[in-house]
């Protein structure tokens, strides 16, 4: 009697779970298109999204987005905008019903140019001063994907991708904690391996103008373009410094937001250069958070002696310095603004993202909205796999143990 209890205990919960999983599948709604101007060129960083829940994405070089929502956004409105153009609104029921997913964005003509506007120093000491109460400035958890690519001899040898926790409290504060919940790699294909003295995300903080660097008194600013977003004419203001460093802000004429950021730094060390772009973006409340972001670090290395003997006895002529870069790209796939209710463990210890060893889940990398696949990321994930033949699938299978 008891061993037929235990049998129709068993079935009914095989059948529970049985009719439980085709429920998360209805629930989990794949919202996945692409971003075209009128010209048929791709919109990159483009914002789309549930505004109202701060659920969304950013558009990828190419244009292509991907996230996730589910029934209980059915009635919701999906906008697409992008500085320069007019904004799409879409509700989320017709989005799945349409059979072509491609948007068109029409370019916005602002009429900026005619009117006259104060100096551009102004401009920016207005936005800096107004930096707090534009952006996010209370406490919340930005739900990071990380991906940095090592580049060795103009190759890519090495690639990490993580899922981060991040307590920020906006670009006029600091980073006050970050936990990273998930990782996965490549195969290390390194010669070098290069170490960053600190996780990579504390870089992409450091090199954000707005937290830190030289003054905003220390460029010469002028408009060098006008363009439009969110139904405000945004002025673009770049400023130099003696040495040809150059930092670019997308403010709003009406708001004095800063809506995009660009940084070129050619002057560093002899062979050192830094390119970097940060994206933000309006939560339901107006206030401005980081969306997207990329940067480009490149240098060189002394050779180090064991390479050395590997040239000479390969025939080759020995190097005194071998190049190397670190890309990198950030798109935030989460926003969690709730006062007082946040927390995050935080790391203890700064140390490369490399040296922290997280079991691989690869559960969560199935399910996690991850933004489609890039030229960009073809390219560099393509040298991964040509080292050696084995498929970037493969090397996160077995490099993941």
């Amino acid at each position: 009697m008891k061993q037929f209890i235990k049998k129709i205990k068993l079935i009914s919960l095989l059948v529970l779970i049985i009719h439980s999983i085709p429920v998360f599948a209805q629930n989990k709604i794949n919202i996945q298109g692409v971003v075209y101007d009128e010209f048929d060129y791709p919109i990159p960083y483009a914002s789309i999204g549930i505004v109202k829940k701060n659920i969304g994405t950013s558009s990828t070089e190419e244009g292509s987005f991907k996230f996730y929502v589910t029934n209980n956004e059915l009635s919701d409105i999906i906008e697409i905008s992008s500085i320069g153009f007019e904004s799409f609104e879409i509700s989320v029921q017709d989005f799945i019903n349409l059979s072509d997913k491609t948007f068109v964005l029409k370019e916005m003509i602002t009429e900026l140019g005619e009117v006259s506007i104060e100096s551009p120093r102004n401009i920016v000491k207005k936005a800096l001063k107004k930096l707090k109460d534009n952006t996010l400035s209370d406490k919340h958890k930005l739900g990071v994907l990380y991906r940095r690519w090592s580049v060795e001899d103009n190759i890519c040898r090495y690639f990490i991708e993580q899922y981060i926790d991040v307590l920020d409290r906006g670009p006029w504060s600091y980073i006050q904690a970050f936990d990273v919940l998930h990782s996965r790699n490549s195969s290390d294909y390194r010669f070098l391996k290069n170490e960053q003295n600190i996780h990579a995300i504390k870089y992409m903080e450091q090199n954000n103008p707005l937290r830190s660097g030289p003054p905003m008194s220390s460029y010469t600013w002028k408009k060098i373009d006008d363009t439009f977003y969110e139904n405000e004419d945004v002025i673009v203001l770049q400023g130099t410094m003696r040495n040809g460093n150059n930092i670019t802000f997308y403010v709003g004429f009406d708001t004095n937001k800063i809506y995009k950021i660009e940084k070129d730094i050619t002057s560093m060390k002899i062979g050192k250069s830094l390119t970097a772009l940060y994206i933000y973006k309006n939560n339901n409340k107006g206030e401005l958070y980081l969306s997207y972001h990329n940067r480009e670090w490149n240098g060189a290395v002394p050779t180090p002696d064991h390479v050395k003997r590997a040239m000479l006895q390969a025939g080759e002529r020995e190097r005194k310095y071998i190049p190397i870069s670190y890309r990198h790209e950030i798109f935030v796939l989460n926003l969690e603004d709730k006062d007082g209710k946040i927390k995050v463990d935080g790391e203890t210890v700064q140390k490369d993202m490399t040296l922290y060893k997280i079991p691989y889940d690869k559960d969560f990398w199935n399910n996690l909205s991850i933004p489609p696949e890039t030229k960009f990321y073809r390219k560099n994930i393509g040298e991964l796999e040509s080292l050696y033949g084995v498929p970037i699938k493969t090397q996160f299978e077995y490099s993941n143990r």
